[in-house]
């Protein structure tokens, strides 16, 4: 059995985007979700915020994943998943928030 993504709209991924970026003080842009993380990186950004924050809202982006790669990359430069952003802010991917826990500076960052 396949997977067939749903039909999205750029629009849609768009504003989903905008708000999830405006609406959360941290949120994930990963390929799956919480419960069943779809690649390695995703699974490591994941780990690594879950340590210091219990509200982390994540979006899977495997619904419609070009879309989805087009409307970050507004916000971030980037078109790489997974991506962060902490209170609005573009933040980085798994191996950005690894450099950060490792010097000390990820939790401080998520908390504010």
């Amino acid at each position: 059995m396949a997977f067939e993504p749903e039909e999205v709209s750029p629009e849609e991924v768009t504003d989903h985007v905008d708000s999830a970026i405006e609406d959360n003080e941290v949120v994930l842009f990963m390929k799956g979700d919480e419960l069943m993380p779809q690649c390695g990186y995703s699974r490591k950004a994941l780990g690594l915020l879950t340590q210091y924050r219990e509200d982390v809202e994540t979006v899977n982006v495997l619904r419609a994943t070009d879309a989805y790669r087009e409307a970050l990359e507004r916000h971030s430069g980037r078109e790489t998943i997974p991506q962060t952003f902490v209170d609005g802010e573009f933040v980085g991917g798994s191996d950005i928030l690894e450099q950060l826990d490792e010097r000390g500076d990820l939790e401080p960052k998520l908390s504010g």
